[in-house]
């Protein structure tokens, strides 16, 4: 078995589609939050190579052909975006103010975090751009001196945790407005809130899909600022 999996070039692809599928059919049948498909097919995928004594270099050799869908599926978020462009125009003082306040929430609350849990400055800026996307978090760890193996994470926990709870955060803080609820998300949980807010509704998604772009960027000068504060 293992050795028909490393001669596999299509292994990864496999696994990874199944375990989603898994976790689609879980979420139609539960619809729990809990019941994510992304976080389902993680476990499931771990539970697989560990059981059957696989590295994940194995499993990656050929599921990374996957990362090849990012660009072309993030080019494609710029549609619902022209979309709604009219409703962008009307609102774009608000928005842009409610994507830096987002951002500037972020930092502060790392920077919070940090001080009551006694980090060094090396894992403070690691987790200063855990709401970007994985690009961008790398490039502001490595220039600032954290641990991007670890960005990479704490960006992936940020989304996931997006995915789940933010349906859920907006509802239990009475945060109805369309317009509010995707900026919200986008800022906070990059293309993994994303794809949640284009469940929710249209404006949610291409508000949200606007918030990564710009998030982005405005987090890279912000993290600069935040990572000269020294505790």
């Amino acid at each position: 078995m293992s050795e028909f999996i490393q001669n596999s070039a299509y292994f990864g692809l496999t696994l990874t589609f199944i375990t989603f599928g898994i976790g689609n059919l879980a979420k139609k049948k539960f619809r729990n939050p809990l019941a994510n498909p992304n976080i389902i097919s993680i476990a499931l995928i771990i539970i697989f190579l560990v059981s059957f004594d696989i590295d994940y270099d194995t499993y990656n050799k050929s599921a990374q052909y996957l990362s090849f869908l990012l660009t072309p599926a993030t080019i494609c978020l710029a549609i619902p975006l022209y979309e709604q462009l009219e409703l962008l125009k009307k609102n774009f003082a608000a928005i842009m103010i409610g994507i830096f306040s987002g951002v500037i929430a972020s930092g502060v609350s790392i920077l919070l975090l940090a001080i009551a849990f006694n980090l060094d400055q090396a894992l403070y800026i690691t987790l200063l751009p855990k709401s970007v996307t994985t690009a961008i978090g790398i490039a502001v760890s490595e220039e600032l001196g954290g641990y991007p193996a670890l960005t990479v994470v704490s960006i992936m926990i940020a989304g996931l945790l997006g995915n789940v709870f933010s349906e859920v955060a907006c509802n239990l803080f009475r945060i109805k407005e369309p317009i509010a609820r995707g900026v919200g998300i986008g800022t906070a949980s990059h293309a993994m809130g994303t794809a949640k807010a284009m469940e929710i509704g249209e404006v949610e998604g291409a508000m949200s899909g606007l918030s990564i772009a710009v998030a982005g960027v405005m987090t890279v000068a912000v993290a600069s600022i935040f990572a000269q504060f020294m505790f």
